[in-house]
């Protein structure tokens, strides 16, 4: 990037009165037509709420058909519900396998990315017993299933980095592919993607068979088609930024994490502005609430919630 124009970067802040920015540093290139796209995924007048602050590290947010979001706290070992009528937080379920990324599979479980063993777990809803899926491909042990993605019919997608632990008693090589999977209702698992640096935030659109795919390692976020035999076709680029976490509107926009913010793309990768989260990495997002209109945002040792004009996408 040239000086003159790194000296055009600013900062833009949140206000009491606009939480979605445009781009969370703004260049010569942002519109005023940007700004106005942006906040118009947002309620009017909405600010960010502050809803707990207790945790180590928050992850995995997703929410079931009633709006309660379930989340993860992975260094304490625990999944947290927060009540959508009362905003009340509970612990659900701990121990839970050092859970990060969740996912709900009907009917009745919450499938788990289990990481102090290198697993995916799913979870019954009623009595918390869990399930060991998946824990190795081709005989070698995952590096650490991240975050996951189910699909209409059950099939689950998930993304396996490697970010070393220190609770892990076991060693997992450094050279470790890392990698996509497919788990089909049959059990049959297959790697779907092993070309990305750090693949880390998946999200899908069952209706468009489209999968997204955050390559954190590498910066860059992808679109694929999700072809009938449930592979990944016509892989195209759709922007430059990684993430952590991700997830969607009704009108398809996507969410991305990481940084101080969540950052909104549309349907065709343009980026829509950023909604400032102070001074936190934010690692994931969901729509949860009545409705599925409140962003919730899991964001190091607290989450935030935030009204929204679209509802997410079920």
């Amino acid at each position: 990037m040239n000086p003159v124009r790194r000296r055009l970067l600013a900062w833009v802040a949140i206000t009491s009165s606009s939480l979605l920015t445009p781009p969370l540093f703004a260049d010569e290139t942002t519109s005023q037509a940007d700004a106005t796209n942006a906040a118009s995924v947002v309620q009017p007048g909405a600010t960010l709420k502050l809803v707990g602050d207790t945790y180590k590290f928050t992850e995995g947010p997703i929410a079931d058909d009633d709006g309660n979001v379930y989340f993860t706290d992975q260094p304490n070992d625990r999944i947290v519900r927060y009540d959508a009528e009362t905003g009340v937080l509970s612990d659900w379920m701990s121990p839970c396998g050092r859970s990060n990324g969740l996912d709900f599979v009907a009917p009745g479980h919450l499938i788990a990315c289990a990481d102090a063993n290198n697993e995916l777990w799913s979870i019954n809803l009623q009595d918390k017993s869990h399930e060991l899926l998946v824990g190795s491909f081709d005989g070698r042990r995952f590096g650490g299933p991240n975050d996951c993605w189910v699909d209409a019919d059950g099939t689950i997608y998930f993304t396996d980095p490697l970010y070393k632990r220190p609770y892990w008693k076991h060693e997992i090589p450094a050279d470790n592919p890392r990698g996509v999977y497919r788990l089909g209702k049959d059990g049959t698992l297959t790697q779907v993607a092993n070309d990305l640096v750090q693949p880390n935030g998946i999200i899908g659109d069952p209706e468009n068979r489209q999968l997204w795919i955050a390559d954190i390692g590498d910066k860059k976020t992808y679109r694929y088609n999700i072809a009938d035999d449930g592979s990944l076709t016509n892989r195209k680029l759709f922007c430059e930024m990684g993430s952590d976490g991700m997830t969607l509107d009704q009108e398809r926009n996507l969410y991305l994490t990481g940084g101080d913010g969540v950052t909104v793309f549309d349907a065709e990768g343009n980026k829509l502005g950023t909604i400032s989260v102070p001074k936190r990495w934010t690692a994931n997002v969901t729509f949860g609430g009545k409705g599925h209109r409140e962003l919730f945002i899991t964001a190091q040792d607290s989450v935030f919630t935030l009204p929204m004009r679209v509802s997410g996408l079920r």
